[in-house]
């Protein structure tokens, strides 16, 4: 069946004719170009910032590390492909490349999905039933997102194997689920149902209930929290933040997917002659929006996300500008000190690396920026919004810096 089926997807070669105009074509194409380049940038920063507070990472970030990870699986095998075959007005590749174009779509698309829907009921068994939420462990984590691979990969091989059919989607230029198959086989019928409820209706219903009970549950305790855990002044935050981040979970499932899932089912289900193909073409770019869409959400949302991207950037531009006044004054620096009985005068000499040597009190009034920490001169690589509460009775900041972190209260989930 699988044969015969892929047979007849593919011997009409006008299958992979755009049958949009060529003026949306460019269009989608440019929209195609612009997600990619913000989703490689945002999913990139977001791997970064895992990987270097890698050694704190708690289990529920795993989830947004593996989100991270299926989106730019999407951007890279489906993007380039997108945006020649839309600005060349027609399929460029071959028949093979269409199915594996649909393969990798449909896996990393419901990847994403699911691991969404794994991690609200996380976050719900946390806030919900703390009992056993506190015993949610990196093991815990790691099957989870073992299992949402495995789901994925069923519904994806699912048309490979002669349960459903992968074929060009009705616009011409990408390759997805044959939506017409339901009107001429009653197998692709019941995998189109089961893909519609169990990798859309029953996710977005435990997303939107999961994050509805979080609600309540916070809105309940918040006030015995105020009175009797926390200062007057923490939980307004933290209710603030869980609610921003429920929010902008749901918009953002709602707007990605459901233009897909609604456009899709009225091709299979009711009349496929009614739907214009350029709808579309409209519905894949929302669903494609969800690769750029997930890591604004949590890097902007998620305050412990936000400082280490914040510190890793005034760290490489600390280095960099290291590198170009190194560069600038031929390996030496001469820096002059104002002190209350005169002026002293110090070098401080290069290390191949572009840093400076230590020198307690010395390079205070250097022109790179790197030195102008604002803690009284003492010219040591910490976060300079932050060094003058962090050296506040200490003399070795960079220690500081490290302690302070640790002892952090961390964020919630």
């Amino acid at each position: 069946m699988g044969n015969a089926s892929e047979t007849s997807l593919f011997a009409d070669t006008s299958s992979f004719l755009s049958t949009i105009s060529k003026e949306h074509d460019i269009l989608m194409g440019t929209i195609y170009a612009i997600f990619g380049v913000f989703s490689l940038v945002g999913n990139g920063i977001l791997l970064f910032v895992a990987y270097r507070k890698k050694s704190s990472l708690k289990p529920t970030e795993f989830f947004v590390i593996n989100l991270s990870v299926s989106d730019l699986g999407m951007t890279i095998s489906l993007f380039p492909m997108a945006i020649s075959s839309a600005f060349a007005h027609k399929w460029l590749f071959s028949d093979v490349t269409c199915m594996s174009y649909a393969f990798c779509g449909v896996l990393f698309g419901l990847a994403s999905l699911t691991n969404l829907t794994v991690l609200s009921s996380v976050c719900w068994l946390k806030v919900c039933c703390p009992n056993y939420g506190n015993k949610f462990s990196s093991c815990h984590a790691y099957l989870l997102i073992a299992a949402v691979w495995c789901y994925a990969l069923i519904f994806a091989i699912g048309p490979l194997t002669g349960w459903g059919r992968y074929g060009s989607e009705p616009y011409g230029t990408a390759c997805c689920i044959d939506w017409y198959a339901p009107g001429q086989s009653r197998v692709a019928m019941s995998y189109i149902l089961c893909l519609f409820l169990f990798c859309y209706i029953v996710p977005c219903i435990i997303i939107f209930l999961s994050y509805i009970f979080i609600l309540l549950t916070v809105k309940g305790s918040r006030q015995a929290v105020q009175q009797h855990i926390s200062p007057q002044n923490k939980i307004p935050n933290t209710h603030s933040l869980i609610v921003k981040l429920s929010v902008a979970v749901c918009i953002g499932v709602v707007i990605a997917w459901s233009p897909y899932a609604f456009v899709s089912m009225w091709a299979a289900f009711v009349n496929s002659a009614e739907v214009p193909p350029f709808a579309f073409a409209v519905a894949a770019i929302f669903a494609k929006s969800s690769t750029l869409y997930n890591p604004i959400v949590y890097l902007v949302f998620k305050p412990n996300f936000r400082r280490s991207l914040c510190r890793d950037w005034l760290t490489c531009r600390r280095t960099l500008c290291a590198c170009l006044c190194s560069h600038g004054s031929t390996q030496k620096v001469s820096c002059t000190q104002s002190q209350q009985h005169g002026k002293e005068e110090c070098n401080s000499t290069r290390r191949s690396n572009g840093l400076p040597e230590n020198h307690r009190g010395a390079c205070r009034h250097c022109p790179c920026p790197e030195r102008d920490t604002g803690s009284g001169g003492y010219g040591q690589e910490t976060t300079p919004q932050r060094t003058a509460r962090i050296l506040q009775g200490s003399t070795h900041s960079e220690v500081a810096v490290s302690q302070l972190s640790n002892e952090m209260q961390s964020d919630f989930l």
